[in-house]
């Protein structure tokens, strides 16, 4: 079955261009399309896509809210939301991966990288591009709490200290694998471990979390 997909963003160009992209990679379609994030959590709601993939700068609702809405902390059944912007914009973004949102893109994105993030999200995992994730998350690390992280109950293992890392560096699943020598399955393993320990929802939470708490090298 398709991967369905609704876009949001209110430039018609752009709407037209993320779905022309989209509805061309195999096994993906764009089933609605929304001008203002008012209309997209409406969308979301009675289409209930897979993946939404919203723009940040919306009129009547903005991305973030609208992703909050759909994704966010005591949402029972939360929609993938991948956000999409400039980097121009990266403390909305910020802000955006805070509401549950699952990953997001630049939009000068090639057609390969919007799909692989679509992917990743339908099939619960988060695209960290590695080229925007790392100056994103070491210039906000931190800015978004007004209190310091929680440290988790029981410590890290060193090994989990090791996929921390990767994670925050934007490796996928695969890639963490290859380059820690261990089975994807031990990969996912200790990702669930990680976000029990941490009390996060997703590998985007984290990424943050190794930011804030120093874990990775600004």
């Amino acid at each position: 079955m398709s991967i369905r997909v609704v876009v949001a963003d209110d430039q018609e160009i752009a709407r037209t261009g993320l779905r022309m992209i989209l509805d061309a990679q195999p096994g993906i379609e764009v089933v609605g399309e929304a001008a203002d994030g008012r209309r997209a959590v409406e969308l979301a709601r009675r289409l209930r896509p897979e993946v939404c993939l919203f723009d940040i700068r919306m009129p009547r609702l903005d991305g973030i809210e609208a992703t909050r809405i759909l994704a966010g902390p005591g949402v029972a059944d939360p929609v993938a939301v991948v956000v999409i912007t400039t980097f121009d914009l990266d403390e909305y973004v910020y802000a955006a991966l805070r509401a549950g949102a699952r990953g997001f893109l630049l939009k000068d994105a090639g057609p390969g990288m919007l799909a692989q993030a679509v992917r990743a999200a339908a099939g619960g995992d988060a695209l960290i591009a590695p080229n925007v994730t790392a100056r994103l998350l070491r210039a906000f690390a931190g800015s978004g709490r007004a209190a310091p992280p929680a440290q988790p109950i029981d410590p890290l293992t060193e090994r989990e200290e090791e996929v921390l890392a990767t994670v925050a560096r934007g490796r996928t699943n695969t890639e963490i694998a290859e380059e820690l020598h261990i089975s994807l399955s031990t990969v996912k393993s200790h990702i669930a471990s990680l976000m029990a320990k941490l009390g996060v929802r997703n590998r985007v939470e984290i990424a943050m979390w190794a930011y804030e708490t120093d874990r990775v090298r600004r």
